[in-house]
């Protein structure tokens, strides 16, 4: 299916190309999210119409969260997890427990924006945690986890 693309799409393309992909990720992704309609004749004139406006809000998106991702950047948060004897977690942190923080101190992230290389965190100690405000924007923050003895 051919489908014009509203937004940029990682590993697929930017704002405005017509790219070409199987029929279910846009019907059950990219076209229920926003992120691009189909690519026919009239949808085609209706985007150039609004292309402008479509680039200007795409901007803005950016900045903001580049705004944010400066804010960000470096930062250290705190959890606290009921720990064992050597250290080891009775569970892990997820991205889950990242945003949640991160919502407590004021950032706007939701937790699929949460990346974690290593998988959820399952010892005491610092770990480093990506944070994707946008599909231009990556931040590295710091995550230290504190042991709590049951």
């Amino acid at each position: 299916m051919q489908i014009i693309l509203l937004d940029k799409v990682v590993n697929l393309g930017n704002l405005g190309e017509i790219v070409k992909v199987k029929d279910g990720y846009a019907r059950n992704f990219l076209i229920p999210t926003g992120r691009a309609r189909r690519a026919t004749a009239a949808a085609k004139a209706e985007f150039e119409a609004k292309r402008a406006e479509l680039e200007k809000a795409a901007a803005e998106k950016l900045a903001a969260a580049q705004a944010q991702g400066e804010k960000l950047a470096g930062s250290t948060i705190k959890l606290t997890q009921k720990a064992g004897v050597d250290g080891r977690l009775f569970g892990s942190v997820t991205n889950h427990d990242v945003a949640e923080e991160l919502n407590k101190q004021g950032y706007k992230v939701v937790k699929s924006q949460v990346r974690m290389p290593n998988g959820p965190i399952k010892m005491v100690g610092d770990s480093t945690v990506s944070v994707a405000l946008h599909t231009d924007v990556v931040v590295e923050i710091t995550v230290s986890v504190y042991g709590e003895t049951a």
